[in-house]
């Protein structure tokens, strides 16, 4: 008979494992991926975690606390990217990593449980060198940590009915979870007060300020912007106040155009710019100051 208990699930595996083997052959691609392997268990055992099992190219582990597993998977993250013995034609071998927190069964050392295939999910909709979480997860971290992580899309995962909010954790950013949270809003205020984004889209009207300095763009219902269209991601990009900064950060498949009024074009996918002065934003296409899709901002002061 197993037990019940709440833990945070960590999957952590090698990217293009594969075709590792193809470009170095069995012997060296075997030696890298299982110097990937024992730095996961090392940051698994490090941070308070238990190596449940390893799986060729992957590890599942468990943790007490969300905390926990998002030290070790930031550790596990930072040493894959510096180790010397894993760089493949100067690039570095990438690991992905996906965290979930919920009730497991624990029975002969191994978990199950609809909590262990959704950090499994997770895992599948990270990218190289990314942490993905959930909701759940997010709930269970210090303050600290939850400063680090964004929500980043909203997706349908298999075997559930509903959508699950997708997080990246922000584990590149330099002691952003030493930052306290109190701190940043100060030095924040202390800036300039007044500065606001305004955004427009047909009736809609949405401002980025002090007061409110996270917005989000897409055609899923939860955005504060609702936009429809095929070319347009569920939760396409988002606009964020920071250090008297306006930052258009992109989340899409198709990209973010932006039209200054001078004139000046830009495009960003996956990536983040500053918006400044006044202009248009065109989600997944250049945006036409006729068309009912554009959205129209204006930075005030």
């Amino acid at each position: 008979m197993g037990t019940e208990i709440e833990v945070a699930i960590l999957f952590a595996d090698v990217v293009g494992s594969t075709k590792l083997y193809e470009l170095l052959g069995d012997l060296r691609a075997r030696d890298m991926v299982g110097i990937c392997v024992d730095v996961m268990r090392a940051a698994t055992e490090q941070n308070h975690g238990t190596v449940i099992k390893t799986m060729g190219d992957e590890v599942m582990s468990t943790f007490p606390t969300a905390d926990d597993a998002l030290n070790a998977a930031a550790q596990m993250q930072k040493q894959i990217v510096l180790h010397p013995q894993l760089k493949v034609d100067e690039q570095a071998v990438a690991i992905r990593i996906g965290c979930n927190y919920g009730l497991v069964v624990l029975e002969n050392r191994d978990v199950f449980g609809s909590a262990v295939h959704t950090a499994n999910r997770m895992t599948s909709q990270a990218k190289a060198g990314q942490i993905i979480t959930t909701a759940t997860m997010v709930d269970k971290l210090s303050s600290d940590w939850r400063a680090s992580v964004r929500q980043i899309d909203i997706a349908t995962l298999k075997g559930r009915s509903s959508e699950v909010a997708l997080f990246e954790v922000l584990w590149q950013t330099e002691d952003i979870t030493s930052m306290v949270p109190a701190i940043a809003i100060t030095s924040r205020q202390r800036g300039n007060q007044g500065l606001r984004l305004r955004l427009r889209y047909q009736g809609q009207e949405v401002l980025v300020e002090n007061a409110h300095a996270n917005i989000t763009m897409g055609r899923a219902e939860e955005n504060d912007l609702v936009i429809k269209g095929n070319l347009i991601s569920r939760l396409h990009a988002r606009v964020e106040f920071n250090r008297n900064k306006f930052m258009l950060i992109d989340q899409s498949t198709n990209g973010t155009f932006v039209l200054g009024k001078d004139g000046e074009e830009a495009f960003v996918r996956r990536d983040s710019m500053q918006i400044r002065g006044e202009g248009l934003i065109g989600l997944g296409k250049a945006p036409d100051s006729n068309s009912s899709q554009v959205i129209r901002y204006t930075c005030e002061e």
